[in-house]
């Protein structure tokens, strides 16, 4: 993830939370909170953007992928949210696999909602 918040706000809206992101590049994005949860001594937040502008890119230039979840470093400071770049590869996988167990045994669509899940050919 290259793409650093310098900004996160919390609310709740139509029962589940959002977060506000503020990107490195000064978009922001309403992010549907999927799941918080630890894996290998760390606290880990999934975020599901609401919407997927098709300029919103990788730094490679890869586009982002419709329903691709953003899994950031999560603690709070002063019960505010404060989310990190998960820092290596190695981390990244011990939180992707631990967010993939979850999702393992959650209904991955009732936080996607149809309009993002890939049309069935």
């Amino acid at each position: 993830m290259g793409n650093k918040n310098t900004d996160t706000e919390t609310y709740e809206e139509d029962d589940y939370q959002t977060i506000s992101l503020t990107l490195d590049n000064g978009r922001e994005l309403e992010c549907r909170v999927v799941a918080q949860f630890s894996a290998g001594g760390n606290d880990y937040i999934a975020l599901l953007p609401d919407e997927f502008p098709e300029d919103l890119v990788y730094d490679d230039g890869e586009p982002y992928d419709a329903g691709e979840v953003f899994l950031y470093r999560f603690h709070e400071e002063d019960g505010e949210p404060v989310l990190d770049l998960i820092d290596t590869d190695e981390e990244f996988e011990v939180a992707s696999d631990a967010f993939d167990e979850i999702l393992d045994t959650m209904e991955y669509d009732e936080f996607v909602g149809e309009e993002f899940l890939p049309e069935e050919d």
